[in-house]
C-alpha cells in the first residue's frame, strides 16, 4: 500500500483556508482508446474571441447528444458518493463511463489538469483534482462532468451531500438547495432577445436572500466545438458581461454560491484547485443549454433534454428590471 502525503505541507507560506487536504499521490493517468477521438487543445484557446457561435442544425444535435451522455455518466458517478470512498475512485469511474459510451472525459489533460472530473469537496468551490483523500460523512462534494463525442462537448455538475450528518445539516442542505435554485431561475428567463447580462440579475438575489454569496472568479461558458468559448456567463451584476441570447447559442450556466458573505477565493498550489477564502462551504450546479425560438433546451437535463417556452417568464422579467432600472441606464445587451 502507497504512503498517502500532503504534497503542499512544506510549500512556504502556503495555508489551507478549511479542513480538507490534498491526499497524494495521484493514480496514474489512464489510456485513451486509440477509437476515441480527442479534443485538440493545443488550437483551443480560451475565450479567443467575443462572437457567440450560432450552432446549426447538425452542430446543436452534436452537443444533445454529448450532453445526454455527460449527464448519464454524472448519474452514474453521482449515486457512488457516500463516506468511505476516495475522490479517486470517483474519477476512475467516470474514465470507465465515458469511454464505454464513446467519449473522451474533456478535463483530462486540459491545459495540464490531470484527470477525468472535477471533484470539489467542502471548501472546493471548484476544478478539484480527484485523489486518495476518502469522502467523510457530513461533507459535501461537487461532481463537475464534461464529455467529448464526436466533435462536441457536453457539460454540468452538481453537488451532493455526503451520508447522514451532512443531510442532517440544515446550512449545508440548503447551500446546495441555493446553487440549484439559482441555476433554475437563471435558466427561467433564457430565450431569444435576453441580455446575457441578465442572468447575474436573477442570481445574486437568490443568492443573498439565502444567506449565500456568489463566487464571481469563475462564470458559465460558451460550449459546443470548443470546451470554453464565448461569451462568459457572470452569475453576478457587472458591466462585463455582454452579448443577447440568440436561437443556435448554447453555453452554460454554472453558479457557484458560498455559504456567508466571503465570495474571494484562493488558489491551491496545484494550479487548479480553487477554495473559499474563509474556508467556508460552497455548492455549484450546471446545465448545458441551448436558445430555442421560444425559449431554452436544457440539454442536460435529467431524463433527457428538456424544452421550456420562457416567453412569459421573459416578458415579465424585463417588464420588473424596467420598471426598477433607472431610466438613463437601458437593460445592457453588450
Amino acid at each position: 500500500m502507497v504512503e498517502q502525503f500532503d504534497p503542499f505541507a512544506d510549500v512556504r507560506k502556503f495555508a489551507y483556508s478549511g479542513t480538507v487536504r490534498a491526499a497524494y499521490p495521484l493514480s496514474p493517468r489512464p489510456k485513451v482508446p486509440s477509437h476515441i477521438r480527442r479534443p485538440n487543445y493545443g488550437r483551443e484557446a480560451l475565450f479567443p474571441s467575443r462572437r457567440i457561435r450560432v450552432n446549426s442544425t447538425e452542430e446543436q444535435e452534436g452537443v444533445r447528444v454529448a450532453a445526454k451522455l455527460a449527464r448519464e455518466s454524472l448519474d452514474l458517478i453521482g449515486a457512488m458518493v457516500r463516506p468511505g470512498i476516495t475522490t479517486d475512485e470517483i474519477d476512475q469511474a467516470l474514465f470507465k463511463a465515458a469511454v464505454e459510451r464513446g467519449c473522451y472525459p474533456s478535463p483530462l489533460g486540459y491545459h495540464g489538469y490531470p484527470k477525468s472530473v472535477c471533484t470539489s469537496v467542502n471548501e472546493v468551490i471548484c476544478h478539484g483534482i480527484p485523489d486518495q483523500r476518502k469522502l467523510e460523512d457530513g461533507d459535501i462534494i461537487n461532481l463537475d462532468v464534461t464529455l467529448y463525442h464526436n466533435g462536441f462537448h457536453g457539460d454540468l455538475n452538481a453537488t451532493y451531500p455526503v451520508g447522514d450528518k451532512a443531510r442532517a445539516n440544515a446550512d449545508l442542505m440548503k447551500l446546495i438547495r441555493t446553487a440549484r435554485e439559482c441555476l433554475d431561475a437563471a435558466i427561467a428567463i433564457c430565450g431569444p432577445g435576453m441580455p446575457y447580462a441578465e442572468v447575474g440579475h436573477v442570481i445574486q438575489p437568490i443568492a443573498e436572500r439565502n444567506g449565500c454569496c456568489v463566487v464571481r472568479n469563475y462564470t458559465g461558458h460558451g460550449i459546443g466545438r470548443v470546451f470554453h468559448g464565448p461569451p462568459p456567463v457572470y452569475h453576478y451584476p457587472t458591466k462585463k458581461s455582454y452579448g443577447t441570447m440568440q436561437p443556435g447559442h448554447i453555453f452554460t450556466i454554472e453558479p457557484m454560491v458560498n455559504l456567508g458573505q466571503e465570495w474571494r477565493d484562493i488558489e491551491w498550489p496545484d494550479d487548479w484547485t480553487i477554495a473559499s477564502r474563509d474556508g467556508s462551504p460552497s455548492a455549484a450546479a450546471e446545465e448545458t443549454l441551448l436558445i430555442t425560438d421560444t425559449g431554452v433546451e436544457i440539454l442536460t437535463a435529467q431524463g433527457g433534454p428538456r424544452v421550456l417556452d420562457t416567453t412569459e417568464a421573459r416578458e415579465r422579467h424585463l417588464a420588473a428590471r424596467r420598471a426598477t432600472a433607472p431610466s438613463a441606464a437601458p437593460l445592457s445587451s453588450g
